[in-house]
């Protein structure tokens, strides 16, 4: 029997009808001359963020670092949540490639508010760094997808606002955040200078991500992108998936959250582990036994047929996606039921 893939959203594989559209993509060499598949994702994607213009990018990390790198100055600090994907997972990107030093701001549960970041902004002095932008990320990916609701991410951009500094947001998965919200992917990205949102995290594409920026700022956008070896030729190949997974797989994420819901459920009825309750399509699953590790669990669960990722020394991390299915999850619980007995 296949085993159940709950290790990330990314492992999805490309439907027939994706990689179809990928196959007639109209395209060109971007570096060169625009690619004119790409150039149609950037204008659809800046008008769903309510945004001027949109570069597309082969990663998520890749369009962050962009996005710090348009909004920050070397030698200052940029403010951003304890426990955010720029912090643990981007290998010091925003401190090797920019010079700029990261101040985290610890939060409850990974919710950054408009309070904590105007309590994090050093007063003004020439003994310590200045700050030069804020970051924020929706959904959280270490706080189990949490939601930045609409009306939270519009104080933080006030308050961001207020000490005069723009936010960059990582919007990785603001499709689901939208999703969960049942809003409109622009609200979440209203009073933002720059956002990321990537199609390889529950769209089901293989590659890509969009950074929605300013129109003036394309430019120096484009020199930065290039600089990191992400100018790409006949990438309407990769567009096309994406614009194929905006038109068929963003309705659909809804399932996702309810299978994630459904696990979770499920799982508390097992006394050997506490799941978190999801908000969109990622369960945290703490073990509860004093035998059981993360990395003795993993291989184990793995052997039985479900394949999680360690998230610390004793939480496993399972995430939902078009891939998997209300019957995986059910034999999903079982798995882990009968492994940790």
């Amino acid at each position: 029997m296949t085993a159940i893939d709950l290790r990330s959203d990314t492992v999805t594989k490309p439907s027939s009808g994706m990689r179809r559209a990928m196959a007639e993509a109209d395209v060109g060499d971007d570096v060169l001359d625009g690619d004119p598949t790409t150039r149609r994702l950037e204008a659809r994607v800046a008008e769903l963020l309510g945004m001027e213009d949109a570069l597309f990018f082969p990663s998520g990390t890749q369009a962050n670092q962009t996005g710090v790198a348009l909004l920050t100055r070397p030698g200052t600090e940029l403010l951003v949540e304890a426990d955010a994907h720029l912090v643990h997972y981007e290998l010091a990107g925003v401190a090797a490639n920019w010079g700029v030093q990261i101040r985290p701001i610890a939060t409850t549960g990974g919710l950054l508010t408009a309070a904590l970041v105007g309590a994090a902004l050093r007063p003004t002095s020439p003994h310590v760094p200045r700050a030069s932008a804020v970051a924020a990320e929706n959904t959280h990916n270490a706080a189990g997808g949490r939601v930045m609701g609409v009306d939270v991410m519009a104080g933080i951009v006030v308050a961001a606002g207020a000490a005069g500094l723009p936010l960059h947001l990582d919007g990785a998965r603001l499709w689901n955040a939208a999703a969960a919200l049942a809003v409109p992917i622009s609200r979440l990205a209203a009073g933002a200078a720059t956002v990321m949102v990537s199609f390889s995290k529950g769209l089901g594409c293989p590659v890509g991500s969009c950074l929605g920026l300013r129109a003036a700022e394309r430019p120096r956008a484009w020199e930065i992108r290039k600089r990191l070896g992400g100018g790409m030729r006949q990438s309407g190949i990769l567009a096309a998936a994406a614009l194929w997974a905006l038109d068929h797989n963003i309705t659909r994420l809804g399932e996702d959250h309810d299978n994630a819901r459904r696990l979770a459920d499920l799982l508390s009825d097992c006394p050997a582990v506490r799941a978190s309750v999801p908000e969109t399509n990622i369960v945290m699953v703490d073990l509860l036994q004093e035998r059981d590790t993360a990395g003795a669990v993993v291989p184990k669960l793995a052997a039985a047929g479900l394949l999680m990722v360690p998230f610390g020394p004793r939480r496993l991390r399972a995430v939902t996606h078009l891939d998997v299915t209300r019957s995986d999850v059910e034999r999903a619980a079982q798995i882990v039921a009968r492994a940790l007995a």
